[in-house]
């Protein structure tokens, strides 16, 4: 089905016939150029000029139009046609909007390099973890709005909400740890993620989700984790907060042991109506991002949809030819 988006434009259309009916061209103005003997040749050329013109009555008026006339209407036409964007419109369709927007807040000071996590073949750092376990939690995201704030010494934020997944991952990926500083500002990154929620109207608050990573304390920045729980609380947005690094056992393996603030995480994921995990291996760290994975996202009403294909440029392609067309035309075809 073909539909307009501007149909009023077509009332540009007649523009061109009423000014040619409303100012007509000033006729014996200046007199007779010049006065010649061959009347009767001058009569000829008279009429077969006439010969080309049509006729066109309108009210009150008697008007003769030219074939030139007509012509620079024809690209008018074609123009306003354009301007009106004609549009494919494709069947309709239900979509649920099923979706979420969730802020990942993740921990890159330097204690993020402790080899205590391990795959089946080696070991690995926390950081290379997390990469690994929150990549395909990225992926399997599909309907949501992910963005991205890593921190240490600074909060920074990485990727606004967007449903680029692959922009997401790329950045992830390419994060090395101690680049935002080697202390660690939970609280500062915890402000960041509600500031830039609360800036996005696209969502409601209890459509918005953070998940909060990290494997130490508030040690540094301008908030502290008091006044960075009491400002999560104001804002009634789900927190999500996991600690990672190994427990007490692995420092049996002269592993540094993490100075991890347990008890201001779970304060903050309980005053959020959120959950706080503990990952002190792969496995379990991969188990919690299939929880928060599984989390019942926010149904909205179901939307209908349509397919619209832009068809302006068809009409405007051939307005362009019939004025490149004009050049090359020869003055007496068109008189």
């Amino acid at each position: 089905m073909i539909h307009f988006a501007h149909p009023l434009f077509f009332w540009l259309l007649p523009l061109p016939l009423i000014t040619y009916y409303l100012f007509p061209r000033i006729k014996n103005k200046c007199g007779y150029s010049l006065r010649v003997p061959f009347l009767a040749s001058l009569q000829n050329i008279q009429d077969e000029f006439q010969s080309r013109q049509l006729a066109v009555t309108l009210p009150f008026r008697s008007l003769k139009i030219s074939l030139k006339f007509l012509y620079l209407f024809l690209i008018w036409f074609f123009l306003v046609v354009a301007i009106s964007r004609p549009q494919k419109i494709g069947e309709p369709y239900r979509i649920d909007t099923e979706n979420r927007d969730i802020m990942l807040v993740i921990d890159i000071s330097t204690s993020m390099l402790q080899p205590d996590f391990s795959t089946t073949t080696r070991r690995i750092d926390r950081l290379s973890a997390v990469k690994a376990v929150v990549s395909t939690f990225v992926q399997n995201r599909t309907e949501d709005r992910i963005g991205l704030i890593l921190f240490g010494t600074q909060a920074y934020l990485q990727a606004p909400l967007t449903f680029d997944k692959a922009a997401v991952i790329d950045i992830l990926s390419n994060t090395d740890a101690g680049m935002a500083g080697r202390s660690t500002s939970i609280g500062d990154a915890l402000g960041l993620a509600l500031k830039t929620l609360k800036q996005d109207n696209k969502a409601q608050a209890n459509n918005k989700v953070i998940v909060l990573l990290t494997d130490g304390e508030n040690n540094d920045g301008s908030l502290s984790m008091a006044q960075a729980i009491d400002l999560a609380d104001k804002e009634k947005i789900k927190i999500y907060t996991i600690g990672v690094g190994a427990d007490f056992a692995a420092t049996l393996f002269n592993f540094r042991g993490n100075d991890l603030d347990e008890a201001s995480l779970k304060q903050l994921a309980q005053k959020t109506a959120g959950t706080y995990f503990r990952a002190t291996d792969l496995n379990s760290l991969a188990q919690i991002y299939r929880q928060i994975d599984a989390l019942e996202p926010q149904k909205g009403d179901k939307n209908i949809v349509q397919d619209i294909t832009e068809l302006f440029f068809i009409p405007l392609t051939v307005a362009m030819i019939l004025a490149i067309m004009l050049i090359f035309v020869p003055k007496r075809f068109l008189k």
